[in-house]
């Protein structure tokens, strides 16, 4: 049973296409999705969770995301410090702080290791609906700290509608153990890699605005500035990051690339700080839950032409957090 609140409120999409509105393509590396307006790609081996890195093609305008993937996910995690442990860890279960790359708030995992990195295998499955094709994948975490079980579940949807240059997806955990403020961690949208901002003009964070690319051109910490704290900041009206790509070639500014957490009482912390690249790491959860229970978050992730339009499609979708679908249509509910 889920410590969040019952279904209230459900979003269906749905219409008549042809079959050849979608592709999709599979090998032992990946599946690879062509609908109308996007392509894109969810790996199975090697980097996987989320959308891979340079494989959401935004077809309007030819650009493609500037990053390590996007939706990417990492540890369940909680407030706190794992020095008096850490001797016991796993090396990439230890969470070091008080440094350039984590910032002086202590953290510490509850359950690894890191998907995107160390699981090394996922199955995803797709579902083609009537005018979308949707994916899911899961993990069970293989290690914990000490007093902690493994296996809790992460498990990932992602639909890609038709008619639309976005995704739609949702990160949940089942948890086989308590905590008082469990949360997880993930790349929303994603990371940016740049040289000196040649991939993107600016920043839009929907709690501190808007950001030009000079602003990273120096390596700072995460909690320095630009970040969000639900037990500092009141959370937002929305809850957008995205940045404008920019052709690194030319200069030309392109679409926006936007990642928006459609409850934005969901988002515990956020980052986007430059560490080498521009590092958008978000918490989602922090509060209590009790083994046996499960926490999730929806998002839209893809492109938008104006900040204005990622407003109209956030208003039109907000309040969401978890994400269903079958071969009859999928939905958004609370």
């Amino acid at each position: 049973m889920s410590h969040q609140a019952t279904a209230v409120c459900v979003v269906l999409f749905c219409g008549v296409v042809s079959a050849e509105d979608f592709a999709v393509t599979e090998t032992d590396e990946r599946i690879t999705i062509e609908t109308p307006d996007l392509a894109a790609a969810v790996r199975k081996t090697g980097y996987v969770t989320g959308v891979e890195r340079q494989s959401l093609l935004d077809k309007k305008t030819g650009f493609r995301d500037a990053g390590f993937g996007l939706d990417v996910v990492d540890w369940i995690m909680e407030p706190g410090s794992d020095e008096a442990y850490r001797d016991q860890l796993p090396d990439e279960m230890v969470y070091r702080f008080g440094n350039a790359y984590h910032g002086n708030r202590a953290k510490r995992s509850i359950e690894g290791p890191q998907i995107c990195t160390q699981a090394k295998v996922l199955e995803p499955r797709v579902t083609r609906g009537k005018d979308f094709v949707a994916v899911e994948q899961a993990f069970r975490y293989k290690t914990a700290a000490p007093g902690k079980k493994t296996g809790s579940k992460w498990t990932q949807r992602i639909v890609f509608p038709k008619g639309k240059r976005y995704f739609v997806s949702m990160d949940q955990i089942d948890a086989v153990n308590s905590s008082d403020a469990m949360f997880l961690r993930i790349d929303m949208p994603g990371h940016i890699r740049h040289d000196k901002g040649d991939t993107f003009s600016e920043i839009y964070l929907s709690y501190r605005g808007r950001i030009p690319s000079k602003a990273f051109a120096e390596n700072f910490a995460p909690d320095a500035k630009f970040d969000f704290l639900r037990t500092r900041d009141k959370s937002p009206e929305r809850m957008i990051r995205a940045y404008r790509l920019r052709d690194p070639k030319t200069g030309r500014n392109g679409p926006w690339l936007a990642g928006m957490t459609l409850d934005p009482t969901v988002v515990s912390e956020a980052w986007c700080h430059q560490r080498g690249y521009v590092c958008m790491i978000q918490e989602f959860g922090g509060r209590p839950v009790q083994a046996g229970e499960s926490f999730s978050a929806a998002f839209v992730v893809g492109y938008f032409d104006s900040v204005d339009e990622m407003h109209r499609v956030y208003d039109e979708l907000k309040g969401h957090t978890r994400l269903e679908f079958d071969e009859q249509g999928w939905k958004l509910r609370k």
